[in-house]
């Protein structure tokens, strides 16, 4: 469904990504994982089309991905859901403006972004009654399932979604982790996440893709990275995230 081709792309002289290659199956989850500054969002923008690569190619089922303005580029990028850091809500909006505000450019009919609006409201257990309310009137859980519906609107192929739980607490983190998966299972498209939490990319994805300075260091399942690192740096990734329990018993041992 997408495909990176030895693509490069820097900013003021430093690489972002470096001759990346890599493929994004159709129909399953797959998670960009690493630390901050390792070309994860870069890669995000680059398969949207809201950043030109220096050299090599993005594709999108079959056709090249470029940034721009023409019909076509535009038509492309409506195939693509996108939902950035924070949510990036319109805050003179309210949570149906927001969600509703490209179908209603597009001149879809009041009925049927009504009907959409429902469907979407059902699909990620977002209150009905907090249609009409403003994004500072909504919880962090809220904001993000708007941010969710509006990328979900017009049906999109493909769904891209940057860092979409990094500003909640942990709790409504793991609420939303649990909705996520249930709504990736129930829509079953082509889904790209970008996180820096193992465990998130685990519990989310079917496919996890680690990189290091713009660069693929192993990708697999979460079994793979943990039992099977290709690289030092993976084992210590894997190392760094610790566990509640690998505290605990950590701290057990010192006493």
């Amino acid at each position: 469904m997408l495909e990176l081709r030895g693509v490069s792309r820097s900013f003021d002289g430093k690489p972002a990504v470096a001759g990346l290659d890599l493929d994004i199956p159709a129909g399953r989850t797959t998670a960009l994982l690493g630390p901050s500054g390792c070309g994860k969002s870069t890669v995000l923008r680059l398969l949207i089309g809201l950043l030109e690569p220096d050299s090599g190619q993005v594709r999108f089922d079959g056709a090249a991905v470029r940034a721009g303005d023409a019909p076509e580029q535009i038509a492309q990028r409506r195939r693509m859901g996108y939902v950035i850091q924070d949510g990036g809500l319109f805050p003179h909006l309210d949570a149906r403006g927001n969600m509703a505000l490209l179908a209603r450019h597009l001149g879809w009919e009041a009925a049927r972004v009504e009907e959409r609006v429902a469907a979407l409201c059902e699909l990620t257990h977002f209150p009905v009654d907090g249609l009409e309310r403003f994004p500072g009137q909504l919880s962090g859980g809220q904001r993000q399932r708007v941010s969710l519906m509006r990328a979900l609107m017009l049906d999109p192929d493909v769904l891209l979604l940057d860092e979409p739980l990094g500003a909640l607490d942990p709790m409504i983190r793991s609420e939303l982790q649990e909705d996520l998966r249930r709504v990736f299972a129930a829509l079953g498209k082509t889904v790209v996440l970008v996180t820096h939490d193992i465990g998130e990319a685990g519990y989310l994805a079917e496919e996890i893709v680690l990189m290091r300075a713009g660069q693929i260091v192993q990708r697999g399942s979460l079994e793979a990275l943990v039992r099977r690192p290709e690289a030092p740096f993976v084992s210590e990734f894997v190392k760094a995230q610790r566990s509640p329990l690998e505290s605990l018993a950590a701290g057990e041992g010192e006493a």
